[in-house]
C-alpha cells in the first residue's frame, strides 16, 4: 500500500481515528471527576482519603499499563503486514504480562497502610485510603486487561468502540457510586468502601464489554482461544517494549506528583489553585494524548509497510494539529482565566479570591506548557510507533527528574517565586523532553528509516 496520501487526507484520517480516542480519554477523566464530586458531597474526610488512595492506585496502574501501550504499535505493525498470527500473539502476551503485573501489584494495594504512613500522611486519611485500597485494589486486574484490549482495538482502527465502552463505564460508575456511597436505591450506605466497590463494578463491566466486542466483531483473530498457552518468544518482545513505556509514564506522573507536594508546602490555598489548574491542563492534554495514540498507530502501520515517507507526512500532520490545538488553548487560558477557574469553585467560597489570584498566574504557566506538553507526547507517540521505547525512557527520566523537579524547587523556593516557580520548573522539564524526543524522531529515527527503505 505504497500510495502517497496528501496532507488533507492525512488530516482527515488522523481526526477520524483520533476524535473517538480523545473522547475516550475524556470519558475516562469523567470517571475520576465523578468520584471526586460524589465523595465531596459525602464528606471532606472521605474525599481526602480517596484522593490519596486513588493516586496510589493510579501510580501502580500507570506503571503496569506499559505492556498494554506496547501492544498498540505491535498490533498496528502486524496488521499492516497482514500478519494475523503475530497480532494475536502480541495481544495475548500483553494480557499475560498485564495480569502478571496486576497480581504482583495486588499485595501493595491490600496492605497499603504501612506504605502510606511512610510517606508521612495523616492518621485519618491513611485509615480511609487503606480501607479504600483493600477493596479497590482488586480492580487493577480488570483495569489492565481492559487497557490491553483497548490498545488492540485502537491499533486496528476500531476507535469508536473504545469510546463507547469508556462512556458506558462512566455511566455505570456514576450509578454505582450514587447507590453504594450514599445508600440509594435500597443499597447499603458504604461511603469510602462503596466508592471502592463502584470502581470494581465499573472496571468489570468494561472488561466484559470489550471481551464481548472482540469476540463478536473480530472472530478471525481468535484472541481468546488457547489463551493459557505460553509464548516465551513473544512475551519477551512485549516485555522489552513495554517496561520502558511504563517507566516513561511513571516519570511524568512523578513530576506532577512532586509539583503537587511542593504546592502543599506553600499552603492549602496554593494547593487548591494548583489542583484546579492541573485539572484544566489535564482536560486539554487529553486532546494531545488522543493525537499521540493516533501517531503511534499510524507510525506503526507505516513501519510495518516500510514506508518512511508516509510516516513523515503523517507525523508532520499530527504535530501540526496538536500545535494548532495548543495555540487555541493558550488563547483561552490567557483570555478567560477567571471564568475557567470559577467552574471549579462555589460562588460563596471564602477563599475564592485568593485561589483566583494564584490560579490566574498558574494558568498563564499552563498556557506556556501546552506547547511543550503537546510536542513531547506527540514525539513520544511517533517513537512508540516505530517501537523505540528505551531512549525515550532515559530522556523522560533526565527531563522530569533530573531537570524538572530540581528546577521547580529552585524557582519556587530558592528564588522565592512560589507557585509560579514550581510550575516554571514543570515547563522547563516538559520543554527539555519535547526537544530531546522530537530530535530523536525527526533527526535520528526518520533518517535511519529512510536510509534502510529509500
Amino acid at each position: 500500500m505504497h500510495y502517497a496520501m496528501t496532507y488533507p487526507q492525512h488530516a482527515r484520517a488522523i481526526l477520524v481515528l483520533g476524535l473517538p480516542l480523545v473522547g475516550g480519554h475524556l470519558a475516562q477523566m469523567a470517571i475520576g471527576v465523578t468520584d471526586t464530586v460524589m465523595l465531596g458531597w459525602y464528606s471532606v474526610e472521605a474525599l481526602a482519603a480517596v484522593t490519596l488512595g486513588s493516586t496510589y492506585f493510579f501510580v501502580l496502574f500507570i506503571f503496569g499499563s506499559g505492556f498494554a501501550w506496547a501492544v498498540m504499535p505491535m498490533v498496528a505493525s502486524y496488521a499492516a503486514e497482514g500478519d494475523e498470527t503475530g497480532l494475536r500473539r502480541a495481544t495475548r502476551m500483553g494480557l499475560w504480562l498485564s495480569l502478571g503485573f496486576a497480581l504482583v501489584a495486588l499485595p501493595l494495594m491490600i496492605w497499603s497502610e504501612p506504605i502510606l504512613r511512610l510517606i508521612g500522611q495523616g492518621d485519618v486519611v491513611v485509615r480511609g485510603a487503606s480501607a479504600y485500597l483493600e477493596i479497590a485494589g482488586f480492580g487493577i486486574v480488570p483495569a489492565l486487561l481492559v487497557m490491553v484490549l483497548k490498545s488492540y482495538l485502537a491499533a486496528l482502527e476500531r476507535t469508536q468502540v473504545v469510546l463507547w465502552i469508556t462512556v458506558l463505564a462512566a455511566v455505570v460508575n456514576a450509578a454505582a457510586n450514587y447507590a453504594l456511597i450514599f445508600g440509594n436505591w435500597g443499597a447499603p450506605e458504604l461511603g469510602i468502601r462503596g466508592a471502592a466497590m463502584a470502581s470494581i463494578v465499573t472496571q468489570t463491566v468494561s472488561l466484559i464489554g470489550v471481551v464481548i466486542y472482540a469476540r463478536l466483531s473480530l472472530p478471525e483473530h481468535a484472541i481468546f482461544q488457547r489463551l493459557w498457552r505460553a509464548d516465551p518468544q513473544m512475551i519477551v518482545r512485549v516485555f522489552m517494549l513495554g517496561w520502558p513505556i511504563g517507566l516513561t509514564s511513571l516519570s511524568e506522573v512523578g513530576l506532577f506528583a512532586a509539583s503537587a507536594m511542593m504546592m502543599g508546602w506553600l499552603g492549602t490555598v496554593p494547593l487548591a489553585a494548583h489542583g484546579i489548574a492541573v485539572q484544566l491542563a489535564a482536560i486539554t492534554f487529553m486532546v494531545h494524548l488522543g493525537l499521540a495514540n493516533v501517531a503511534t498507530i499510524r507510525a506503526g502501520n507505516a513501519f510495518g509497510r516500510h514506508d518512511p515517507l508516509q510516516m513523515e507526512r503523517g507525523g508532520k500532520m499530527v504535530t501540526a494539529l496538536s500545535l494548532g490545538f495548543a495555540v487555541a488553548t493558550i488563547v483561552l487560558y490567557l483570555a478567560l482565566p477567571e471564568m475557567l477557574l470559577s467552574l471549579f469553585m462555589q460562588e460563596d467560597d471564602p477563599q475564592r479570591l485568593e485561589i483566583l489570584a494564584i490560579g490566574v498566574g498558574l494558568l498563564a504557566m499552563a498556557a506556556l506548557f501546552q506547547l511543550v506538553d503537546g510536542a513531547q507526547v506527540i514525539a513520544l507517540g511517533l517513537l512508540r510507533g516505530v517501537q523505540d521505547t528505551r531512549m525515550p525512557m532515559i530522556f523522560a527520566a533526565v527531563s522530569y527528574w533530573g531537570v524538572g523537579i530540581p528546577c521547580s524547587y529552585f524557582f519556587g523556593f530558592v528564588l522565592g517565586f512560589d507557585g509560579i516557580g514550581v510550575w516554571l520548573g514543570l515547563v522547563v522539564g516538559l520543554a527539555l523532553a519535547a526537544v530531546l524526543l522530537s530530535v530523536r524522531f525527526w533527526v535520528v529515527t526518520l533518517r535511519d528509516l529512510k536510509a534502510a527503505h529509500p
